[in-house]
């Protein structure tokens, strides 16, 4: 194998990281290499991923693999390098195990003088080495090992089981962006049903059912949001918005979003923010994507999320998802937190969005009205029911 137009991007830890990239091609070859002329080539065609080891001769297969390149122009590729665990990886879409399409583990015993030759030699690989045939993305500093929690615990709230089993994300491992929105909205004081107005909920569910109330009607106005030619009643949601836009998040920060029962969202990305989600009544069902196209594909994985969990965003992980609230009999309300990362320099301020027509669309997050006023107005609507 050989690589022309030689283009070069030194890893920022040996042996390890992941690259992300796109290309328009059927093939693509690149290598991990170091200046001892250790060489890995990794080749993604559109029937499979294949690894070569060009010192040994050694083809790196996974019998499991029958995907590669695929036939969207929508999607992007990831592969990742282990050498501490001895393992490489690759897939489709957000680098994580979810979407893993091509794993191979070096079964040495380990500390044997194979397993301890073949680390050696993976952590001397240093640089990637690609032609013009792929578009890099980003190298990430750290591998692909495990799968990542969807649902965020308090420190407080861990237990060893939930870090040895993985299951829940510590809230300190969020980004500091995302440790600041959490901060806000996951105390015990932040409900819907306060001393001040204990039947809120209740009211946003009669505002909802009552044909007149704001809730009902402002949905009905709403069913041409994210189709105009095509109304669907269904695919509307309540934007009720807490504070102003400073100008560090799409639309203002904190958002109360109202989900009746089989409401849901297109399918949509984040411009990249930070976020946090947290469920205040109800439950909520998550679709989550590899990456947003305009072609149908499936999600990766499902969750619900019931009353007082807490979700969370990245600009690399979680960008992709679909909201509905299945429950036939209670609306679900959630409250949203979105902000840019400190780096972010960009601000994009939209979220785009999948419409019916498979095409594309831009949706700038819009508020419907003010927390204060529409606690005022559902409490008005409440006392004067018949």
């Amino acid at each position: 194998m050989s690589i022309e137009k030689e283009n070069k991007l030194p890893l920022f830890i040996s042996g390890q990281g992941v690259l992300l990239f796109t290309t328009k091609e059927k093939e693509i070859v690149f290598s991990i290499k170091n200046n001892d002329k250790n060489k890995l080539f990794i080749k993604f065609n559109e029937k499979r991923v294949v690894v070569f080891n060009e010192n040994t001769k050694e083809i790196y297969n996974d019998i499991k693999n029958n995907k590669g390149l695929i036939n969207n122009d929508d999607a992007f590729y990831w592969f990742s390098l282990d050498s501490q665990n001895q393992i490489l990886r690759a897939g489709i879409g957000e680098a994580r195990l979810d979407t893993m399409i091509y794993e191979y583990k070096f079964n040495y015993i380990q500390k044997s003088e194979e397993y301890e030759k073949n680390k050696k030699y993976l952590e001397s690989l240093n640089m990637l080495e690609y032609n013009n045939d792929i578009q890099i993305i980003r190298l990430l500093i750290n591998p692909i090992v495990d799968s990542v929690p969807l649902k965020v615990k308090n420190t407080n709230e861990l237990t060893m089981i939930d870090v040895a089993e993985n299951k829940y994300l510590p809230h300190s491992g969020l980004s500091t962006i995302a440790q600041k929105l959490y901060e806000c909205i996951s105390g015990e004081r932040f409900i819907l049903n306060d001393d001040d107005f204990p039947d809120f909920s209740k009211a946003i569910e009669y505002s909802i059912k009552t044909p007149g109330c704001w809730c009902h009607e402002k949905l009905k106005g709403k069913s041409t949001e994210f189709n105009p030619s095509k109304p669907n009643i269904n695919e509307t949601y309540l934007r009720i918005t807490l504070g102003k836009n400073s100008g560090d998040s799409p639309g203002i920060p904190y958002v109360l979003e109202i989900w009746p029962p089989y409401h849901f969202s297109p399918i949509h990305s984040h411009a990249k923010t930070d976020a946090i989600i947290r469920v205040l009544h109800g439950e909520i069902n998550v679709k989550l994507f590899p990456f947003l196209s305009k072609k149908e594909i499936d999600p990766f994985g499902i969750e619900v999320f019931e009353k007082d969990e807490i979700t969370w965003i990245s600009p690399k992980l979680n960008q992709i998802h679909q909201l509905i609230n299945k429950n036939e009999d209670h609306t679900c309300i959630t409250i949203q937190c979105y902000m840019y990362g400190e780096k972010n320099r960009i601000h994009y301020d939209y979220f785009d969005y999948v419409n019916e027509d498979g095409e594309l669309e831009q949706y700038e997050p819009d508020s419907d009205m003010g927390f204060v006023e529409f606690k005022l107005l559902m409490k008005k609507e409440w006392l004067n029911k018949k």
